[in-house]
């Protein structure tokens, strides 16, 4: 019986036992300042290329800034758009233009929309590398958010090589 009750006490610790295995702590990678500035000025080159002025963010993994990129004549109220479309990518791990789509009226997410800094605009996305989620990049300032959004995808497009680990 006392080895019965034994086994029993010792099958109920074993989960308690392999977490208080686990580490302590873990390992990020994290987007040097050298990729996040090239991603914005390869940005900035595609809209500049098609005559937009826009400002580019690009955020880590936390969502906070890294770069930021205006461009002589963007109007001032890009700054704030390009930020937090890229921080919404960054945070919600999905491209604007998508969440744009999911969160309309009537939509299951669409209360998202009310949270403070996310952005439904397309314009918006994630940077992901070597299988790590490294960060956002946003761009406004181009007339819509679909050239916006190809303005990103040319500065993630300069630096998926140097992500690629």
């Amino acid at each position: 019986m006392r080895i019965a009750l034994r086994a029993a006490a010792l099958a109920a610790a074993a989960p308690v036992l392999a977490v208080a295995a686990e580490s302590a702590t873990y390992s990020v990678k994290e987007l040097a300042p050298e990729a996040a500035l090239k991603a914005a000025q390869a940005a900035l080159a595609s809209c500049r290329a098609a005559s937009f002025q826009v400002t580019v963010a690009v955020v880590d993994r936390a969502g906070q800034v890294r770069v930021l990129l205006r461009d002589r004549f963007a109007g001032p109220h890009t700054i704030d758009a390009a930020t937090r479309k890229a921080w919404t990518a960054a945070t919600t791990r999905t491209a604007t233009s998508e969440l744009a789509r999911i969160t309309r009226p009537g939509e299951a997410m669409s209360a998202l929309r009310d949270v403070p800094r996310v952005v439904a605009l397309a314009g918006g996305l994630p940077i992901e590398g070597g299988g790590s989620f490294l960060g956002g990049i946003g761009v406004s300032g181009a007339p819509g958010g679909e050239a916006d959004e190809g303005c990103a995808k040319a500065g993630l497009a300069a630096i998926s090589d140097d992500l690629e680990f």
